[in-house]
């Protein structure tokens, strides 16, 4: 099994995971998706991908070229617009606003789970179905996804000056109190669609 991330951080943690799970099949490559080669394979799974690049159709095409007749690609992505928390909070509001349009400000969608279908049939996959999954928890991982990815995008809302410092701290650290109270609900949505490379049609020879 070989995994990919163009970034060194995520590779490491993974890495680290890994050995705590005691993973031997396991394969980490830094590469990009878009532009460098792989070999084939049965089975490909992006996630969280696409909803960064500037051209996801460029990388379905991409990711097509090395998955063998047969094989199956599954993706699984955002719609922000489905993201939610009960009761409303503002601090929830506003990272959901800052997420959003630095995505979009960098070239990609965070919307773009609806999308999904169509960009696998566009890029040549058949059978193609989809999922919405909407998780909601009291307590748990799922909860803490909001703080903990606000401080991850810190860096580029500060630089595609969409908040400061100073608004940033405060939005964790309203998130972290929010996320660990035991009446409070957070539900991503999360849109997985997956098909199938068609296999190449036996013709009898005339």
């Amino acid at each position: 099994m070989v995994a990919t991330d163009i970034d060194q951080i995520k590779l490491n943690l993974a890495s680290r995971e890994a050995e705590q799970l005691h993973l031997t099949n396991l394969e980490l490559r830094l590469v990009d998706v878009v532009n460098d080669g792989f070999e084939k394979f049965d089975f490909g799974y992006a996630r969280f991908v696409l909803s960064h690049l500037r051209d996801p159709e460029k990388a379905l095409e991409k990711i097509r070229q090395v998955i063998r007749p047969g094989g199956v690609l599954a993706v699984q992505d955002t719609d922000f617009r489905g993201h939610f928390c009960h009761p409303e909070f503002g601090a929830f509001s506003r990272y959901v606003e800052l997420y959003t349009k630095t995505v979009q400000r960098r070239g990609g969608d965070s919307n773009i789970g609806p999308r999904l279908p169509g960009l696998l049939v566009q890029a040549g996959f058949e059978a193609v179905q989809m999922n919405i999954v909407q998780v909601a928890e009291l307590s748990g991982e799922s909860k803490l996804m909001a703080p903990i990815t606000m401080e991850n995008i810190a860096g580029s809302v500060l630089a595609e000056g969409l908040a400061s410092n100073a608004e940033i701290d405060r939005i964790i650290h309203a998130l972290y109190e929010f996320a660990c109270r035991p009446d409070t609900v957070i539900g991503p949505r999360v849109m997985q669609t997956w098909g199938h490379r068609r296999q190449p049609v036996c013709q009898k020879a005339r």
